[in-house]
């Protein structure tokens, strides 16, 4: 991927890779966007299986993301824990509910 990229990251993605008092990612722009297209797919493709949980399962919309935070911060995950994180807020966005607190 080069600098002319189409891809537009969101604030709150670049955000996670911002070292305090610095306005540049600590990663190239290749890498950054390569992590924040798959996180975003990954938000993306969760969204059906998290509303089978809620209507399967019979469990609060806050459950059902807090399990997927859980899923996604275990052993062998793709995503970092503050990418995780954002995986969730993104999916509850995505599903139009409100995001619990995550930790």
């Amino acid at each position: 991927m080069n600098e002319d990229s189409q891809i537009l990251i969101p604030d709150s993605f670049v955000a996670l890779y911002l070292n305090p008092g610095r306005s540049k990612p600590s990663v190239p722009r290749d890498e950054l966007a390569a992590r924040y297209e798959l996180c975003e797919d990954l938000a993306q493709a969760m969204a059906e299986h998290a509303r089978a949980m809620l209507f399967g399962q019979g469990i609060s919309e806050d459950e059902v993301l807090s399990r997927c935070h859980r899923g996604l911060v275990g052993d062998g995950s793709v995503v970092s824990a503050p990418e995780a994180t954002w995986v969730v807020r993104r999916l509850a966005e995505l599903l139009d509910w409100e995001c619990p607190e995550l930790g």
